[in-house]
């Protein structure tokens, strides 16, 4: 995991065994999202009361906030097995049959990113969670036939960081839905003490609270941060997670007290720098920053814009008050870039976004 993408919320496959190792088993062990949680436990008690598969469940919410680590959980919970899949690895509706049937009677199955499902699946999918059975097409043309299969009552758990691309369908069948949100540094500082528990990492309250700043109210990129410092603390330092140690630790991984990184700062630097404030194209700024557009619109503008320091508008990207703030520069004229003129623009109005 390089500097660059340190704040990355997704998951990385390297990473993934060592993200599991600090995953919550148990509702009763998820820190936050108290209001999700206690509906969950909610359902799946009511579940298991009558002794009947809960309801099917949407889980939605940007990446790294524990979608995945509540489906384990409601399998747990459930005491039943779970299989995992993702929506683009569902490219065929046959493949997914094959999944259906292969369920044994209450267990769960997990589908992340669902809203990438292609459009044959998703329309099998439609009575699979309706009436428990699968239609499936044997044969071509005149000659072809449906042959109709029973599956075992499940619950289908969907997690989706692209709630808006669900079809209206798709998302009318799922009888619990929930939206995850960002955590709060509090939040963060109990999640940091747990995982560094479980890490065997000795950690104070300072410390802690440095790195769930740094976090972007995200528990994966918390998780990747405290393991980060811990190679600092170990190499340069007496083993310990404090203050100090974080700071000098995250100034190496160049994350700096607002949780930015180098890419992150070169959007904002380029924006202030080179175009007055803006307001600039997306394509103009991405050549500006050496970056496809995709991955500045992907991986930096979502915290940038929620951070306050980026403002998306008709015209173009625009860096506000707080961006000029946080660079250590002084707007012009007192403008911070928001009365500016646009930037000129490397390219036409045909290849350029706003």
């Amino acid at each position: 995991m390089t500097g660059e993408n340190l704040v990355s919320a997704y998951v990385s496959d390297a990473e993934r065994d060592a993200e599991a190792s600090v995953r919550p088993k148990r509702l009763s062990e998820f820190i936050a999202q108290d209001r999700v949680r206690d509906q969950l436990d909610l359902l799946l008690q009511g579940a298991m009361r009558r002794g009947s598969p809960p309801d099917h469940i949407l889980l939605s919410g940007p990446p790294g906030l524990g979608k995945t680590s509540l489906a384990n959980i409601v399998a747990a919970e459930l005491g039943s097995g779970i299989r995992v899949t993702s929506g683009p690895a569902i490219e065929r509706s046959g493949d997914l049959a094959a999944i259906l049937t292969g369920l044994a009677e209450g267990d769960v199955l997990f589908i992340d990113e669902i809203h990438r499902i292609a459009k044959p699946a998703e329309e099998l999918l439609y009575s699979a969670m309706e009436d428990f059975r699968v239609d499936v097409v044997v044969g071509k043309g005149p000659g072809a036939t449906a042959i109709p299969l029973d599956v075992e009552p499940f619950t289908l758990v969907g997690a989706t960081t692209r709630s808006g691309l669900l079809t209206g369908p798709m998302r009318d069948r799922f009888g619990f839905v929930a939206h995850l949100d960002f955590y709060s540094p509090a939040d963060l500082e109990t999640l940091l003490h747990r995982s560094a528990r479980i890490l065997g990492v000795p950690i104070t309250a300072d410390g802690a609270a440095e790195i769930a700043g740094r976090s972007r109210g995200t528990p994966r990129i918390a998780n990747r941060l405290l393991r980060r410092v811990r190679d600092f603390a170990e190499v340069r330092a007496e083993g310990v997670v404090n203050l100090e140690t974080a700071r000098a630790a995250l100034t190496v991984y160049d994350v700096d007290a607002l949780g930015l990184d180098r890419l992150d700062r070169a959007v904002l630097t380029a924006l202030v720098d080179s175009f007055r404030g803006g307001p600039v194209g997306l394509s103009t700024l991405a050549v500006a920053v050496g970056e496809q557009p995709d991955t500045v619109e992907e991986v930096c503008e979502p915290f940038l814009v929620r951070a306050g320091l980026l403002a998306r508008t008709p015209r173009g990207r625009v860096a506000t008050p707080a961006a000029w703030h946080h660079l250590g520069r002084t707007p012009p004229n007192g403008t911070f870039g928001m009365d500016a003129p646009p930037a000129p623009d490397l390219f036409s109005a045909q290849t350029d976004q706003p």
